[in-house]
């Protein structure tokens, strides 16, 4: 199998990755009975050369829901009829995988609620007091 390139600076080798064909399901007659279209990409990222220490746990712990027990991500594509096009698929939806699950979130910046937002929830929780008070039995002055 040809080597899988994720990012300029990650290629997947093509001996890591296994790939097998099975039957789908689904409808489809007799072709779909005959034929091996479906095919399952099979990628070991625990024991992977192709990533560092700290791409490999970033890799298992946001792609844990992919994941087998033994750290294999494992992908199935049985979109269209052709077992070639439904390779390509599952090659390109592992890139886009690994690249996302490569992705180092954004910083989060802290920030204040300004002025006139503090003035706003104020005025908001005076007018539903107001509101509710008068929603309330009239004082009566016996």
């Amino acid at each position: 199998m040809d080597d899988l390139h994720v990012q300029k600076n990650l290629v997947i080798p093509g001996g890591e990755l296994v790939a097998s064909a099975t039957r789908s399901g689904g409808p489809g007659g007799q072709h779909a009975n005959k034929t091996s279209t479906r095919v399952t990409l099979e990628w070991n990222i625990a024991e992977s050369t192709a990533v560092d220490e700290g791409q490999r746990r970033r890799l298992l712990a946001r792609l844990s829901s992919h994941l087998t027990k033994e750290g294999v991500l494992q992908l199935h594509c049985d979109e269209s009829r052709s077992q070639h096009q439904n390779r390509k698929i599952v090659r390109e939806r592992l890139a886009d995988l690994v690249r996302k699950g490569l992705r180092r979130p954004k910083p989060r910046k802290k920030t204040k609620p300004s002025r006139a937002s503090k003035e706003r929830r104020l005025e908001a929780k005076r007018k539903r007091s107001r509101t509710k008070k008068l929603r309330g039995d009239p004082d009566r002055d016996d």
